[in-house]
């Protein structure tokens, strides 16, 4: 038996099939485009690993996912492909359109295509399981409640509308083809080889280089955050015990703005790694101008899936945050080899220069 995972060298993928080994012997067919945010070195500990077999291929190329389905026979797909950072999408949304829609078109029928030969059991066992965001339901106000799963779709920006789309398409090739599909939404993702364009990685990777510390706007935008290997186990959840058709909201009850997220990334490194002149890495921080319409607010209510499947998050954001941190710290080549040359300018470039 085998599961095909797609986008399994991005951050979120990479940690989810490196956890599957952890809790599985099942083999995972790993397809990934290897764009600038998927990285092999993520997967160097699978090296040599039979359990493992990584195909470098595009998501919007039917051919060769029916040449994988037809060869590995998966049981299921975890779809994490996807163009996933909001400031990317507002300069160039082409790209999240291509991916995040016609990809998972291409996914979807491919899926139907190769579901309808499948017989008896294995028939009834697949599933497509998507892996979407929070942000499909638009912006909260503060006192609004959580994100529930019946929230209506108001996106705010290309990339949240592109993923919008790619829910409602999962859920039609459900309702109109019986593609036994799951869908899960979650909140903001942090932990290990997470690419540092994102907020939590790009402010450990300025504050070791000495660079400013940018804050968007007056930095009270909230979000709720999960620790990336909860959010795997939840997957592992909604597949072995998720209702065909179902979506799940995955949040980790942490509520929390931006500003007090870099203070308390701050505080770590002030700790673990202090600054060579003995100063506090809070001298760094700079508020710049803020994301062109810019979510307040996301909360998560995550109580379907933990009352329908038991899942809960193990990870407080203290205690995932301190893992997170450590991990940076213990992996700086990792991250230099990300921030090449040519990246690091880009993102000086489109972060630390916008006017205050």
């Amino acid at each position: 038996m085998s599961i095909l995972v797609t986008g399994g060298a991005g951050f979120i993928g990479s940690n989810f099939v490196l956890n599957w080994f952890k809790q599985s012997d099942e083999s995972v067919v790993n397809l990934d485009v290897l764009s600038y945010a998927g990285n092999l070195e993520n997967l160097k500990s699978l090296q040599g690993d039979a359990r493992h077999t990584f195909v470098q291929g595009d998501i919007c190329d039917r051919a060769l996912i029916d040449s994988l389905l037809a060869k590995h026979k998966p049981r299921a797909i975890v779809h994490f492909a996807a163009e996933s950072h909001v400031d990317r999408s507002i300069h160039g949304p082409a790209a999240f359109l291509r991916t995040n829609i016609d990809g998972t078109f291409t996914l979807l029928e491919a899926s139907r295509a190769y579901w309808n030969t499948l017989e008896g059991e294995a028939k009834t066992a697949f599933r497509f399981h998507h892996v979407s965001t929070d942000e499909v339901y638009g912006s909260l106000k503060p006192s609004d409640p959580p994100f529930t799963e019946i929230n209506p779709y108001e996106p705010n920006s290309p990339y949240s509308a592109s993923k919008a789309a790619s829910d409602h398409l999962v859920r039609a090739w459900h309702h109109t083809y019986g593609l036994p599909v799951t869908t899960s939404n979650c909140s903001n993702n942090y932990g290990p080889y997470h690419f540092p364009e994102k907020l939590i990685p790009l402010m450990i990777a300025n504050a070791l280089a000495g660079k400013p510390l940018p804050i968007y706007g007056d930095g009270q935008q909230i979000r709720d955050w999960l620790y990336v290997t909860d959010h795997c186990s939840a997957i592992r959840a909604v597949l072995a015990k998720g209702q065909v058709g179902e979506v799940y909201n995955v949040g980790g009850w942490n509520e929390m703005p931006n500003i007090e997220i870099v203070q308390t990334l701050i505080k770590l490194l002030d700790e673990l790694s202090p600054r060579a002149d003995g100063k506090s890495y809070a001298e760094q921080i700079t508020y710049v101008t803020d994301r062109p319409g810019h979510d307040r607010r996301y909360a998560i209510d995550a109580r379907k899936i933990e009352r329908e499947l038991g899942w809960r998050p193990a990870e407080t954001f203290q205690t995932g945050i301190r893992k997170t941190v450590e991990w940076y710290l213990a992996n700086q080549d990792w991250v230099a080899n990300v921030l090449n040359g040519s990246y690091r300018e880009w993102l000086d470039k489109n972060y630390a220069n916008r006017g205050a």
